[in-house]
C-alpha cells in the first residue's frame, strides 16, 4: 500500500510539468551533478503573522525555475515525509517545507487556525518575487499534506486559484466524528498525547477544543465542491 501511494504521488506531481520531467526524469538515484546549478537546501523564514516561520526549501538542479510543491507537515510533525520531498527533487521539482507558527522553533503559539493562515502564507511565499528569485516557479505549484497539513492543504486549496493540484496524505478530517458528538473531547485529549516539547501555547484541552468549536467550518467533505476543478490524490 505504501509503494503505490508513493508511485501515485509523483505521478500526480509530475503531470502538470511535462517540460521538466523530459530534463529531469525521475529515477531513485540522483542524477549527475549539474555544476553550474547543483541540488541544495536553502533555509528560509516565511512571514506569517508578524513572524517568520522556520522554512526550508529543497531546491532540484538545473537553472529554473522550478515547479513547487508544498509540503505540509501534520500534527505535531515528528513525521516530516521528507523522504517524498528527496524524490519529488529528483524529478525536477522545487519542493518547500515549513513548521507552523508555535511548533518546533518557529515563534508564536500554536494552533490549527494558526495552522491554517500558515499554510496560506507559504503559498503567498512560493507566488512571491522573493520566492522566484530563489528559482520557484510560481504559476507551477502543488499543495501536499499528511494527517492535518492534509487539511491545512485542503482548505487552503479550497480558498485559491491556480494551483495545479492537491496531494492529501492520510488528511486529518479535522470535523469527522465530532459534528454529532461521536468522538468526545476526552477522547480528543486522551488522541493528543505525543505533543511533548514540540508545540508553543497548545495544549491538548486547547487543541480539543478549537476542533470542536470549528468543526462545521473544517469539515473536509462539506467542503469537497469547492476542489471540483482541482486534480487531487488521496
Amino acid at each position: 500500500m505504501i509503494m503505490r501511494t508513493y508511485a501515485a504521488f509523483l505521478a500526480l506531481t509530475l503531470m502538470p510539468a511535462a517540460a521538466w520531467a523530459a530534463s529531469a526524469p525521475c529515477s531513485a538515484v540522483d542524477a549527475p551533478r549539474d555544476a553550474a546549478h547543483p541540488t541544495h537546501n536553502q533555509q528560509l523564514l516565511i512571514p506569517s503573522g508578524g513572524v517568520g516561520m522556520n522554512a526550508l526549501l529543497f531546491a532540484a538542479a538545473g537553472a529554473g525555475p522550478h515547479p513547487t510543491v508544498i509540503l505540509m507537515h501534520g500534527l505535531p510533525g515528528n513525521e516530516r515525509n521528507l523522504d517524498l520531498a528527496q524524490a519529488i527533487r529528483r524529478c525536477g521539482w522545487d519542493v518547500l517545507t515549513f513548521t507552523y507558527r508555535g511548533a518546533w522553533g518557529s515563534p508564536d503559539d500554536f494552533s490549527i487556525a494558526n495552522a491554517m493562515e500558515d499554510t496560506k502564507a507559504a503559498l503567498d511565499f512560493a507566488r512571491s518575487p522573493e520566492a522566484a528569485r530563489l528559482g520557484i516557479d510560481p504559476r507551477h505549484v502543488v499543495l501536499a499534506g499528511h494527517s492535518m497539513g492534509g487539511a491545512t492543504a485542503f482548505m487552503t486549496a479550497a480558498g485559491s486559484s491556480g494551483l495545479d493540484g492537491l496531494i492529501l496524505l492520510d488528511a486529518w478530517n479535522i470535523a469527522g466524528g465530532t459534528s454529532k458528538g461521536a468522538i468526545s473531547r476526552d477522547e480528543m485529549v486522551r488522541g493528543f498525547d505525543d505533543f511533548g516539547n514540540s508545540l508553543h501555547g497548545a495544549t491538548p484541552e486547547t487543541i480539543a477544543d478549537e476542533v470542536i468549536a470549528k468543526r462545521t467550518q473544517w469539515d473536509l467533505p462539506a467542503n469537497a465542491h469547492r476542489l471540483a476543478k482541482l486534480p487531487v490524490l488521496t
